[in-house]
């Protein structure tokens, strides 16, 4: 059974190939699950939907409806399994640069809906963790560059050390109870404005 009741969205606009998806769906214990045959207005209707994860198959995609969907996919910043009954190098490529979780050629049967999603899922959850890492290591480096910046405006302006420097930036941010970094960051932009001469 599934362990939280996710809300499914599954967009075909073949009725009997969207039944087959919903099939699977219940039968993996998935109850939420709403079926939409019109992609016009797709985006807003998802916005009313609020699914957890999305189910698109397109029986024969051409490049412009394929387009589009890749577009969505970028938007919607959910899981998405998509169906495709033929498909190019190119077009696989395009799947994964718009973050689709699951991109199956060829597989459309109600025996694989299941693996299929929970892979979609892990995938996407997968990737969310590594981009919120990725973003907190580009923040923690962002924030050694300002505190070397802060470091070099100090040893020069008061001709400290770099270790000295960085004492008095760690004892003034205990004294604030702020971040080392912020003190650094009003340091540096403390010093942009009072002239070129403390810039680096």
């Amino acid at each position: 059974m599934v362990r939280t009741a996710l809300a499914v969205l599954v967009i075909d606009e073949n009725r009997i190939r969207a039944a087959i998806i919903e099939a699977g769906l219940r039968e993996a214990g998935h109850e939420r699950v709403t079926v939409i045959h019109d992609v016009t207005g797709i985006a807003r209707r998802i916005a009313e939907i609020e699914p957890d994860v999305i189910v698109i198959d397109l029986e024969n995609p051409n490049r412009d409806m394929l387009e589009n969907m890749f577009q969505l996919s970028r938007a919607v910043k959910r899981p998405i399994a998509m169906f495709v009954d033929r498909s190019d190098q190119a077009s696989i490529e395009a799947a994964v640069d718009a973050g689709v979780s699951a991109y199956v050629v060829d597989g459309l049967r109600q025996e694989r809906v299941k693996p299929i999603l929970d892979m979609a899922v892990s995938r996407f959850n997968a990737f969310s963790r590594m981009a919120r890492e990725l973003e907190e290591v580009r923040g923690e480096l962002e924030s050694r560059k300002v505190i070397d910046r802060a470091k070099g405006i100090l040893m020069k302006s008061r001709g400290l050390t770099e270790e000295a420097a960085y004492t008095l930036l760690r004892k003034t941010a205990m004294n604030q109870n702020r971040k080392i970094s912020d003190i650094a960051q009003s340091l540096v932009t403390a010093a942009g404005l009072l002239g070129p001469a403390e810039d680096e």
